[in-house]
Formats: structure tokens, C-alpha cells, sequence
């Protein structure tokens, strides 16, 4: 079996990716699963050389090993494990979708149309109206695409959380897989890259529950035969509630090495912060990792 640790390169890790990471190591081990390194960096205008060799730095320093994609290999140039130099794989992937008889087609609606349904009718709760379906419009610069999702339910069993049902075309319509700016989306990325990596047990947080659904039923579309499964993390949040954010630089793993603290009072703060400590004490990784594991 196989899992994986995927950040994406958009600031400096925080307190959150250390918790991500102790659960995608602890819950892979639970399960006998390997992990890989993947970067997820589809967002060119967000994501730095910089801030990926920070992340870099940051896991080597936390002790993190991936079985498959080892940081040195990310600085020693291009990799099938980065998204940035992935780029033959999405476009045959949206070539196998056409040959499968699915329709994709140029938009060339901008985020705010999308959202409130300009020339295409109103959209139910942010789901993209079709405005673009029918015109015709030849694929090209300042245009994005989309493909049509036919309507159902998904039905799956979160192996934290339970039976989850979503039905993806009422959430968000045609699925935008290339944007207008010529970024491949992380909806459609993630789904390409789980299945040429291999990934059968895919752990993250549960901000991102609500995107199974539409990702389960694009890889069947995709061809995929047997779906991984899923484990849906607990957030560390603020007192606001909001999750921390890189672009807060909230409890920035990088300020944290640059001051006097050691790994393993990261990881016991990780680790209170989800609740799985009544309080913050120095932890080592790999007891860590076993905690989560025989939890």
C-alpha cells in the first residue's frame, strides 16, 4: 500500500503541516502503507523556488524520511513527483477523457462569473452554470477548461469519519481542470497524480472532505478501477476557528528552527494541538508516529 505527503510550495510550512504529516506517516504505518513525497505546486503564481526549498529543509530538519521521493531527489532537478514538471501527463490525461467519450470544453468565464452565473442562469451554491458548453470556443490563451460531470451520488466509507455521501455535479457543475491562467487545477491534478504514483490510501485533513467525491467519480471517468481510500485528519485551528495559513506565516516551522526550539517540541505542540496530547511536551518523531499509529 501506498500514501502520500503532498504540500504545496505557497509559503512557509506551519504547526498544521507537521500535524498533516505525523498523521500520514502514523495512519500509513497503521495500515502498512509506504509513503511518498509528492509537491504540489500547480499553482504557478503562488508557488516559489524558494518556499519548496524551505519545506525541503523543514522536513529534513523534523526528521521526515518519504520511501519514495527522497528530498534530495527535488533538489537534484526535475521529477515525475512535482506537478510543475508533470505537465505531459495532465494533457494526456484530458486526451484519455475525450477518447472515453466525455465532453471537455474551453471556458472562458472568469472566477466571478463562474460564481454568480452570468449569461448561463444562476448556479446552484457556486456550482458552475455551463455557460461555456455549448459555444464552441477554441482552446487557447486566457481560456480555461472544463469537462461535464453527469449527476449521482458518491458513496464512500471515510475510514475516520464513515459513510459519506456527495453528489459532485450539484457542488460545483463542470469541472474546471485547466484555468484560465493556463494552471492545471489541484481537483484534477491530484486525481492524475494518485493514479500514476500508485496511491491507494490517501490521508489528509478534512478541509478537503468535501472534494472526494468529485475526485472519486473523475478517476472512475479517468478509467481507474479500484478507488483508494480515504482518512480525513482533524485541523488545528485558531481560536477564530479558521485553520492556520502560510500566508499568516502562522507558527512558521522556519521561525521555529531559526529560535531555539528543537523537533520534538514541534511535534509534541503538533500533537496537543490536535488533541492527541493534553498538553505541549517534547516528543521524538518516530514515538509520534507510533502514537498515531496504535491509536
Amino acid at each position: 500500500m501506498l500514501t502520500r505527503f503532498a504540500p504545496a510550495p505557497t509559503g512557509y510550512l506551519h504547526l498544521g503541516h507537521v500535524a498533516s504529516a505525523l498523521f500520514v506517516w502514523g495512519i500509513g504505518r497503521r495500515h502498512g502503507a509506504r509513503v511518498l513525497m509528492r509537491i504540489e505546486d500547480h499553482d504557478r503564481q503562488r508557488c516559489r523556488p524558494e518556499y519548496e526549498g524551505a519545506l525541503l529543509d523543514d522536513l529534513d530538519w523534523l526528521g521526515f524520511r518519504p520511501d519514495v521521493g527522497a528530498t534530495v531527489t527535488f533538489r537534484a532537478g526535475p521529477s515525475q513527483f512535482r506537478q510543475s514538471d508533470s505537465g505531459s501527463a495532465y494533457e494526456a490525461s484530458v486526451a484519455a477523457l475525450v477518447a472515453r467519450g466525455h465532453q471537455v470544453y474551453a471556458c472562458a468565464c472568469s472566477r466571478t462569473r463562474s460564481a454568480d452565473g452570468a449569461e448561463g442562469g444562476a448556479a446552484r451554491s457556486g456550482a458552475y452554470p455551463g455557460t461555456c458548453r455549448h459555444r464552441g470556443l477554441e482552446p487557447g490563451r486566457g481560456r480555461g477548461l472544463r469537462m461535464v460531470l453527469p449527476e449521482g451520488v458518491e458513496q464512500f466509507e471515510d475510514l475516520r469519519l464513515g459513510p459519506v455521501e456527495q453528489e459532485p455535479e450539484r457542488q460545483c457543475g463542470d469541472l474546471l481542470i485547466r484555468d484560465r491562467l493556463g494552471n492545471w487545477t489541484y481537483q484534477f491534478a491530484v486525481v492524475v497524480d494518485d493514479m500514476r504514483h500508485g496511491i491507494d490510501l490517501v490521508i489528509r485533513g478534512e478541509d478537503l472532505l468535501d472534494s472526494t467525491g468529485r475526485q472519486l467519480l473523475l478517476a472512475r471517468m479517468l478509467g481507474r478501477q479500484a478507488p483508494p481510500r480515504f482518512f480525513h485528519h482533524p485541523l488545528i485551528r485558531k481560536p477564530s476557528g479558521e485553520k492556520l495559513s502560510k500566508a499568516a506565516r502562522d507558527a512558521s516551522v522556519r521561525d521555529r528552527r531559526a529560535g531555539e526550539s528543537k523537533p520534538e517540541d514541534l511535534i509534541g505542540e503538533a500533537l496537543a494541538a490536535v488533541g492527541l496530547l493534553p498538553a505541549p511536551r517534547a516528543v521524538s518523531l518516530e514515538d509520534a508516529i507510533g502514537m498515531i499509529a496504535n491509536g
